[in-house]
């Protein structure tokens, strides 16, 4: 029986430690946190000192009975949780749970899964850290007062089962605000002149400096090129360096793999976490861009090996921000000598971009050539062209890293040889109509580091902070592909000057993070009455308070307690005070009963209403569809919804409807809804009686084929066909069926069984 029981977060992560530790260890995984606190109000103590009631999860009391049962077995218990507050926090709830305070514990972490890091912090085990564990504590009870509080005032305000949170919703405002920045945007047309010249035969690509605020001008410019003698006024070469930015932190991981590989933030932070507990990567949570020697002295000798010594070059890079959470480490491989692995592609991709920045971040800067050339032109204008050639490579041999708001889709190259004075030969000069742009929406890279130049949030909370604001339903991807705009275009080309109008897409916002109408209306909701859980510069300053905690500084309670006796105060005020906020625009009135027309968020949603709430007729209702909005519908767009349901005649004496719904549109008889298809050639508008009578005959075909059995005893209990074969289902849950029995020979009282015992879901394999 082994001596020693050391509990680790993951799996896997346990799998690559055993290969480390002798027989004298067994290692077990808590499957992260094994408590949290209670559901329901009284969770938190308020009136002492607000003490937190944790219970174990339902999920994890088979996990804590087997560590219990292990606990007994062995001499010594090691805690190797990760290195954060979330780690260290982790570590005391099991020293809680597990009674470990008269058994005796140690406490270990590593920055990496290697032998010599997991050797290492067996050799200096210390005990749990308490500050760190009420910085975290103080997150979670304030998280838990903040949502608690907040959102059944948006319960009763707004709209049932919203929800808010001290962070999600600040990073909620941000969206909205943006989307209100672009809507307010005017924007004005410009001209941008370019030039084509050739010198020996080669192409030049030059610009003209300034631009021409109308076509009348431009016009005028490029009529005066027509007999322009183009010469080169100047020509400049500066010498210029590169240097590669510093190793990953946490954000700008998510950041970097959203621009190079097209990442979600979760998607990144699920990969990274695999990567660093199969011992390739160090830990995958920090703000820290610091390596230790260790690292860098691993780090020269790959760079000397495989590129040679004048590539090396050792830097130490600073943390921009005071509150760098612990003295973690930069993300980076453990082993420099690995420059790709054989893994799932996600895994490989990330983990040689990880390689990638961190073998830069040691490596000599790129020594370039820059040149710039002027070019006469009329009305003592000037065109310009500027190119570099690189000298040395250094760092740019292996990374180059993107920019988040590149906007600059011209490359620069190798310019021709030429001299001061030289005559060039026009090939065209184009002057084109331009728009100026407004900010850019968010993507969820971009959102990332706002949230961190703001100092919102941590690197462990950025994740789950942007799919929780999509998942509640204020935020989501946009999918409109804009509209069309014309632009127009003045080329000369040898000595005609000719004009076109060409057309464009704008304003799409595919991809891109749009906030919701409940996004909007619970944001200026929030803001109204709660501004300063709302403010940026508060959400911030909360940051810096949990990392005094961690730091021993500040006494947990007393910083919640600042922060919650005002504002329960507010709530209870806002609960008392404030009217019901529905976003309500008033779109005009409506043609047929001359009544006003509303546009507003509803007890189940955005929708359009005919009439007031006290009219004697009650006013007519008609939802939103996705991809419309309370901002933005018009009184023709709203009465187009009015038009449904819509009854098309009778069948069996029973009234046929047509409708719009959620998923798509779709005709009704009784309880029957059958989806109409446009691949089939159907429309909602074009649907007929007959058409509608061969769908409903179809779908009552289709289900009487994929009925097999219902039972007296219980008519929310039926064996169905499926697509993968039969299954049971019962009320709205789907059981699998064992191999070896015929389905339609089951009894009631089998499948009640069936339902009891069902296989445990197997996970994914993982592609080697």
């Amino acid at each position: 029986m082994a001596k020693n029981l050391v509990i680790v977060e993951s799996p896997a992560k346990a799998k690559t430690i055993e290969k480390y530790l002798g027989k004298d260890f067994v290692v077990m995984s808590s499957y992260g946190h094994v408590r949290d606190l209670a559901k329901g109000n009284d969770s938190i103590d308020v009136e002492n000192g607000f003490a937190p009631k944790y219970i174990v999860s339902t999920d994890k009391k088979k996990v804590i009975a087997e560590l219990k049962k292990m606990v007994k077995t062995v001499d010594e218990v090691w805690l190797a949780s990760d290195e954060d507050r979330e780690g260290e926090a982790i570590s005391w709830h099991l020293k809680e749970t597990l009674g470990l305070d008269k058994k005796g514990y140690k406490r270990i972490t590593f920055n990496e899964i290697t032998e010599s890091a997991v050797l290492e912090a067996i050799a200096n085990p210390r005990k749990i850290d308490d500050d760190l564990v009420n910085a975290q504590q103080a997150r979670r009870i304030l998280d838990r007062l903040v949502g608690f509080e907040l959102s059944p005032v948006l319960w009763r305000k707004v709209k049932p089962s919203l929800s808010a949170g001290r962070v999600q919703s600040v990073a909620v405002r941000l969206v909205v605000e943006r989307e209100q920045e672009i809507e307010r945007f005017e924007s004005n047309s410009f001209y941008r002149t370019d030039a084509l010249f050739k010198v020996g035969g080669s192409p030049l690509k030059a610009k003209l400096g300034g631009q021409f605020d109308d076509k009348a001008k431009a016009k005028d410019f490029v009529e005066k090129c027509t007999n322009h003698n183009f010469k080169v006024n100047s020509i400049i070469k500066k010498p210029g360096k590169k240097s590669p930015t510093a190793p990953f932190t946490t954000s700008t991981l998510q950041q970097e793999a959203s621009l190079k590989l097209g990442f979600s933030v979760s998607r990144t932070m699920s990969v990274a976490q695999r990567l660093y507990e199969s011992g390739l990567i160090t830990y995958m949570r920090t703000d820290s861009v610091n390596l230790s020697q260790t690292a860098v002295d691993a780090a020269k000798a790959e760079i000397e090996s495989a590129y040679g010594a004048e590539y090396f070059e050792h830097r130490k890079f600073k943390n921009k921000s005071s509150s760098a959470q612990e003295a973690h480490e930069a993300i980076r491989p453990t082993n420099f000598g690995i420059h790709e692995i054989d893994a799932e592609r996600d895994e490989a991709r990330l983990y040689q971009l990880i390689w990638k920045r961190s073998i830069a971040s040691q490596m000599a800067e790129a020594k370039l050539e820059r040149t710039s050339i002027k070019i006469d032109a009329p009305d003592n204008k000037e065109f310009s062209a500027t190119g570099e050639i690189v000298l040395f490579d250094g760092f740019l041999k292996v990374y180059l890293e993107s920019k988040i708001d590149d906007d600059d889709d011209e490359m620069e190259g190798l310019l021709p040889p030429m001299n001061e004075g030289d005559s060039l030969d026009r090939d065209s000069i184009t002057s084109t109509e331009r728009f100026t742009r407004p900010p850019a929406r968010f993507v969820e890279a971009s959102l990332v580091k706002k949230l961190e130049e703001l100092g919102i949030g941590r690197p462990s909370t950025y994740a789950p902070t942007i799919s929780t604001i999509q998942k509640r339903g204020y935020v989501e991807r946009g999918e409109r592909e804009g509209t069309e705009r014309s632009f127009n275009v003045i080329a000369l080309e040898g000595s005609t000057v000719s004009e076109a109008t060409n057309t464009e897409k704008t304003g799409s916002d595919k991809g891109k993070m749009v906030p919701t109408d409940i996004g909007r209306v619970v944001t200026e909701f929030l803001m109204q009455h709660f501004d300063q859980v709302m403010d940026y510069n508060f959400t911030a300053s909360v940051e810096k308070e949990f990392d005094d905690i961690a730091k021993g500084l500040v006494e947990w309670s007393k910083m919640i307690s600042e922060f919650y006796t005002p504002f329960h105060l507010k709530v209870e005020d806002t609960i008392e005070n404030s009217e019901r906020a529905s976003g309500e625009r008033l779109l005009g009135v409506d043609p047929k009963s001359g009544k006003n027309m509303y546009a507003r968020i509803g007890r189940f949603g955005p929708m359009v209403q005919i009439g007031e709430a006290d009219d004697e007729d009650k006013p007519k209702f008609a939802s939103i569809q996705k991809d419309q909005s309370i901002q933005t519908i018009t009184v023709e767009e709203a009465l187009e919804l009015f038009k449904f349901p819509k009854v098309i005649g009778e069948y069996e004496g029973v009234p046929v409807k047509i409708n719009k719904g959620r998923f798509g549109p779709y005709v009704q008889i009784e309880k029957l809804f059958v989806s109409i298809k446009e691949a089939n050639g159907d429309t909602l508008e074009g649907m007929e009686l007959a058409r509608a009578i061969v769908l409903i005959e179809e779908k009552r075909e289709e289900d009487r084929n994929r009925m097999i059995k219902i039972f007296t005893e219980d008519e929310t209990m039926q064996l169905l066909n499926g697509r993968y074969g039969a299954y049971l289902k019962i009320g709205k849950k789907n059981f699998k069926l064992p191999k070896d029995v015929e389905p339609a020979e089951l009894t009631y009282e089998q499948c009640i069984e069936i339902s009891k015992n069902q296989p445990k879901p197997r996970g994914k394999k993982k592609k080697k």
